[in-house]
């Protein structure tokens, strides 16, 4: 793999911007060569006189700009090419400047752009290095004082008499330096070998020390008052109680994985960018025949970027205080925990998907077969047939296919670099690929059409005919056992996984009681495509709890308590989203949430206005539901495109679209928004009269809608975490912030 590439696939892509521009000194360096080659120059691979190549064998046993320092033999006398130097800024900052002494040279000028982006590159990277070192050092000292705090805590709940005193004293005193508590951590009061006054006599040693003209003469009394504004954020209810300190010890826990997981990142994007001014600096030695790159590379290595040590520093001290304090001095456990191994890709994941998708195909094939072959579609029990069981089977199809949307979804982010994991807020190494997706896609296309294919034999069967009511418990076995494994406690089928999709559907569930996250959101959004699958299970429960199975009658349709869960069940969805909103209006006092919540709240209408006149027909109800439903569709389709999308920007560079784009070719995103524009119109047949076809039953053509809503709802998904992510490449924002438990003096440290 050519380094250009390798440089792309290594990137933390929300810092992307901050990198070296590889690609485009690579550009104005191909334009050295080109000029070179005009005018007649030889070319690098045509140099071959004993001193060229003795230069050039020198060349790559020149420094790399990765080691540190020269190693070998000492420099030898040779023409300067360059001159380096380091400006100092009035804010204080260094900017580095190269000067090119054969700038009066044929083709000199090519050459000279070359360095002044050089060195634009350099400053840009380097101080933004800088930046983020300063902030990384920032928030070791809070994780320091914060490790002090849970130190404090640990002792006050292990004796709650004789560290009462001495946890006030703690916080008045106030807490260690990060070179302090970092480097000698705090003694955990669980060490095996250390009694309760033992520690809190080393604590306060430690806390003595750093404070020497603290006021000693203060009484216990003022301490436990101080101490008052000194404990859980999160658990003032509980106190010093032992759900407290284990709650605490848990965010604290995420915290240090979450910041050793930033100072990796850091330490990685400083040697690739080093490596990368090794690898350009290399060619254009090559390209012009010149040697340019051991100055330049010593002042790389001179530099801060080069030569500044804090960030290692800095990470060997954190994992000292992890395995200490929350891995029991278990060194193997502790490094496991801060550096989770990357998921690999499975074998059997990938047969086991191919083995089920060609099993799929071949129950599908067969089950048309068997339709044609038997004529089932124009047999006498076709109607009911298609009332009673078409409508328990369609649902395990919108679920298949929303999950093969899902899959095509990973797969496309994960070809574009969309950092999916990272913005759903998945755990490092839980996230379901693409094919962990259709694997579960295939083994549940598997198990419905296998169902459907012997519910149909078992009706054709003269021997089996009879068996009426068994037959129509097949569907209802199927989703049971579907049930089962979604809230399976044990740690089978990506546990992780399922609990998280519960948790987002609690949270939807209460909406107004839960901050909205991101994946709850986009949670309700996919209900929001799945109301003819929730209508569906509305079905299930009145067809099976009131007994029709057994009978094969439908009674569902004539009663007035379906109907009225049938017109309640479609707006649930769109009420969650509009909870949500105004959740987040009030929460982040963002005006566009109250736009959005007044989209979601004409879909209600709309959504109401359509089922009323599915229901009782009549012309006034249809223009009423033809006028809220073009104007739900307008609104919505304009907030899909412009607002989750950020399409349709006029000022852009790229016209109608917006600055920053993932997929090179621009034509994909207008036919996008085309589509979304087409799929959005799709459910107003319901409106527009087109409800019974003479070669569809009227459920079929209800599910192909439903199914088309599906699939634009997988289009939009892609999109909206395409923008989401260009958003945090934008803010430089690589990481989740994590809630620290402990405030002190009414501020969180």
């Amino acid at each position: 793999m050519k380094f250009g590439k390798e440089f792309a696939a290594q990137m933390v892509q929300e810092w992307q911007e901050a990198y070296m521009n590889y690609n485009h000194l690579k550009t104005i360096l191909k334009d050295v060569l080109r000029f070179r080659k005009l005018r007649g120059a030889p070319s690098p691979e045509a140099a071959t006189s004993h001193g060229s190549l003795k230069r050039r064998a020198s060349l790559y046993r020149a420094f790399s700009g990765l080691a540190g320092r020269y190693r070998g033999s000492p420099r030898k006398s040779e023409d300067e090419v360059i001159l380096v130097s380091a400006v100092q800024e009035s804010g204080g900052d260094e900017h580095y400047q190269t000067l090119f002494l054969n700038a009066s040279d044929e083709g000199g000028d090519y050459e000279l752009v070359f360095f002044r982006s050089l060195d634009s590159e350099f400053n840009k990277v380097i101080n933004f290095y800088k930046k983020k070192v300063e902030e990384v050092m920032g928030e070791a000292d809070d994780l320091s004082k914060q490790m002090d705090a849970l130190i404090a805590l640990r002792i006050r709940v292990d004796d709650p008499v004789v560290g009462g005193s001495n946890i006030a004293n703690l916080a008045v005193h106030g807490f260690s330096s990060v070179s302090e508590s970092v480097v000698h951590p705090p003694i955990n009061s669980r060490n095996p070998g250390w009694s309760s006054m033992e520690v809190i006599q080393e604590v306060e040693m430690s806390a003595e020390a750093n404070s020497e003209d603290s006021n000693k003469g203060t009484n216990n009394e003022n301490y436990k008052k101080d101490m008052e504004t000194f404990r859980p954020a999160s658990f003032r209810s509980l106190s010093y109680s032992k759900e407290g300190l284990r709650k605490a010890e848990e965010l604290m826990n995420q915290a240090f994985v979450e910041f050793y997981r930033k100072l990796r990142l850091l330490k990685s994007y400083c040697f690739l960018n080093q490596l990368a001014f090794s690898k350009i600096m290399k060619k254009y030695d090559k390209i012009t025949m010149r040697n340019a790159s051991k100055s330049y590379l010593n002042m790389v290595d001179n530099s801060y970027l080069g030569s500044s040590d804090e960030v290692t520093k800095l990470m060997e001290r954190v994992e000292a205080a992890f395995i200490k304090h929350f891995s029991n001095g278990n060194h193997r456990k502790g490094i496991n925990t801060l550096r989770p191994k990357p998921k690999k890709e499975r074998h059997r994941i990938t047969f086991s998907m191919g083995l089920f998708t060609g099993c799929s195909a071949a129950l599908l094939i067969a089950l048309v077969v068997i339709i044609h072959a038997r004529d089932i579609l124009n047999s006498e029990g076709a109607p009911q047939y298609m009332d009673n069981i078409f409508p328990l089977y369609s649902l395990f199809g919108f679920v298949v296919l929303h999950m093969l949307m899902y899959a095509a979804n990973i797969y496309f982010w994960k070809r574009y670099r969309i950092n999916y994991a990272f913005i759903f807020g998945f755990k490092q190494g839980t996230e379901l690929g693409y094919r962990e997706v259709l694997l579960l896609a295939s083994g549940l296309s598997v198990l419905a059409l296998g169902c459907v294919i012997s519910n149909l034999d078992m009706e054709m069967d003269p021997r089996t005919k009879s068996f009426e009511a068994i037959t129509e418990l097949i569907p209802l076995a199927l989703l049971t056992l579907l049930l089962v494994i979604v809230f399976c406690p044990f740690n089978i089928i990506y546990r992780s996984s399922r609990f998280f999709l519960i948790r987002c559907a609690f949270h939807c569930l209460f909406a107004p009681l839960y901050k909205v996250t991101l994946p709850d959101f986009l949670l309700a959004d996919q209900l929001t495509s799945q109301v003819q699958a929730l209508r569906n299970l509305e079905f299930y429960i009145c067809y099976y709890g009131w007994g029709d199975f057994t009978t094969r009658t439908n009674t569902c349709s004539g009663s007035r308590v379906f109907e009225s869960f049938y017109f309640v069940v479609a707006m649930i969805p769109y009420w969650f989203r509009f909870l949500q909103c105004l959740r987040r209006l009030f929460e982040e006092k963002d005006s566009g949430q109250a736009y959005n919540g007044l989209k979601y709240f004409l879909i209600i209408i709309a959504v109401a206005a359509r089922t009323a006149y599915e229901l009782r027909m009549g012309m006034a109800l249809k223009i009423f539901a033809a006028a809220t439903s073009g104007a739900a569709t307008i609104m919505a389709t304009y907030w899909d495109i412009v607002v989750d999308w950020g399409l349709l920007q006029r000022d852009s560079r790229n016209p109608w679209l917006r600055d920053k784009l993932v997929i090179p070719t621009k034509s994909v995103y207008f036919v996008a928004m085309v589509l979304n524009v087409v799929l959005r119109l799709a459910w107003m047949q319901t409106v527009l009269g087109f409800r019974q076809t003479p070669f569809l039953h009227s459920k079929a053509l209800t599910a192909i809608v439903a199914c088309l809503e599906i699939i634009r709802r997988g289009i939009w998904n892609f999109f909206r975490l395409e923008n989401e992510h260009l958003n945090n490449v934008g803010k430089y924002r690589a990481f989740k912030s994590v809630p620290l438990p402990f405030y002190y003096e009414n501020k969180r440290i």
